[in-house]
């Protein structure tokens, strides 16, 4: 993992402005609890298919396994500042690898209810000192249809615990106050492969490749993206200053290396992959995702380093992009240059210090010390146990 810290740093210095606390160690400022779940909470469903490893709802694996060998971990809960139930609820994929969500709740209240039976912590708080990593496309409204996850709302027994999810939307049923906002997963070794000197010029003005309609679950169009990705490419598809394509080419990753703006619309959820890739390729991300929250806000200076347009002024994205002097590109890309943003927005294994395992412990840490409030007195319940769709009440198996 030599490569790792050669190659970035290699690409960029450390910038003075950029929050120092992006830098902190969580080590010495809480301890962490990792509860000992059965197989087929974790290790089971990773080994059914492997190729959970690698997708973008990864984290939840990684988190785990980062854990389990950290300074931070506890291995007597009296002593701990938070509890970690390490269960994996991404690991049903369809055959094209993406999650299905529809047994993630029953898996989810499974597991919270072998805790609450084997140990007495999550029932002195009902989880109120208890963290759970949720990288569903709307984090624990547990469905990838944003309609339906409105419906679904957040699992009612998750509502006193701190969530660490991919989704980040202000004003939204699906994102929950306190939340921790982070980063998708993006294999770190998969991008340091593709890494070209950085002294290639950016010949590439805006660039995007992916989905522009999802006509398979979208046949009417204008739902997918809120109709931002169709506005897109409708509107600038014969634009030369646009690098526009549904087509992901071998050279994706050194085209990025190549583009002073990549685009980084919503899709079905506000958040992708693309935007890890921009921050790491030091290519400007543009995005257009109306209130959203992004990782680690808090400590990334997003407005620094990015451009944010409307979805309503997609149509208006060649003029706002081109209106940026010389001087304010290149005060981003220097911004984008430090190599502490760059960490922050990886999951490496091993783990590196600045990156994304330890920007989630130093979130947590921050919330510390807890109100004495959040310990409940003999034979106070809060939580509804029955709250939420009927099919949520039946028992997990599985599969």
């Amino acid at each position: 993992m030599f490569v790792f810290t050669t190659c970035i740093k290699g690409r960029g210095r450390r910038i003075a402005r950029t929050n120092d606390t992006l830098r902190d160690d969580p080590v010495g400022r809480l301890k962490v609890y990792v509860y000992e779940l059965p197989t087929e909470y974790n290790q089971d469903v990773v080994e059914r298919d492997e190729r959970c490893l690698s997708h973008m709802f990864a984290a939840e694996i990684f988190l785990h396994r980062f854990l389990l060998s950290s300074a931070v971990r506890t291995l007597n809960p009296d002593e701990a500042d938070w509890f970690f139930t390490p269960v994996y609820t991404t690991c049903d994929l369809t055959n094209n690898g993406l999650p299905l969500p529809f047994d993630s709740p029953r898996m989810m209240r499974s597991a919270i209810q072998y805790i609450a039976n084997k140990w007495s912590y999550w029932n002195r708080t009902e989880g109120a000192d208890h963290f759970f990593i949720v990288p569903h496309d709307f984090g624990a409204c547990f469905h990838y249809k944003e309609e339906k996850a409105i419906e679904r709302g957040i699992l009612p027994i998750l509502q006193r615990a701190t969530l660490v999810q991919t989704f980040g939307q202000s004003y939204h049923v699906c994102m929950k106050k306190g939340s921790i906002v982070i980063p998708p997963y993006a294999p770190t070794a998969r991008i340091l492969a593709h890494l070209i000197p950085p002294s290639t010029p950016r010949s590439i003005f805006a660039y995007f490749r992916g989905l522009f309609y999802d006509v398979g679950n979208d046949p009417e169009g204008g739902y997918y993206a809120r109709g931002a990705r169709a506005s897109i490419w409708e509107n600038f598809k014969n634009n030369a200053l646009f690098d526009l394509s549904s087509e992901h080419p071998a050279t994706y990753y050194e085209d990025m290396q190549r583009a002073i703006f990549c685009l980084c619309p919503l899709g079905w959820a506000p958040w992708s992959p693309r935007l890890v890739e921009a921050v790491v390729f030091g290519c400007i991300p543009v995005i257009i995702a109306d209130d959203i929250v992004l990782p680690f806000a808090d400590v990334i200076p997003w407005k620094e380093i990015g451009v944010f347009v409307a979805e309503h002024d997609v149509p208006n994205l060649d003029a706002i992009l081109t209106s940026l002097s010389a001087v304010e590109i290149l005060k981003k890309q220097r911004a984008l240059a430090d190599v502490s943003i760059k960490q922050a927005m990886l999951f490496p294994h091993p783990s590196l210090p600045n990156d994304a395992f330890h920007q989630i412990l130093n979130g947590l840490a921050r919330k510390l010390p807890h109100d004495p409030n959040i310990y409940l007195k003999d034979g106070i319940r809060i939580l509804n146990w029955t709250a939420g769709p009927r099919g949520d009440m039946q028992p997990w198996k599985q599969q």
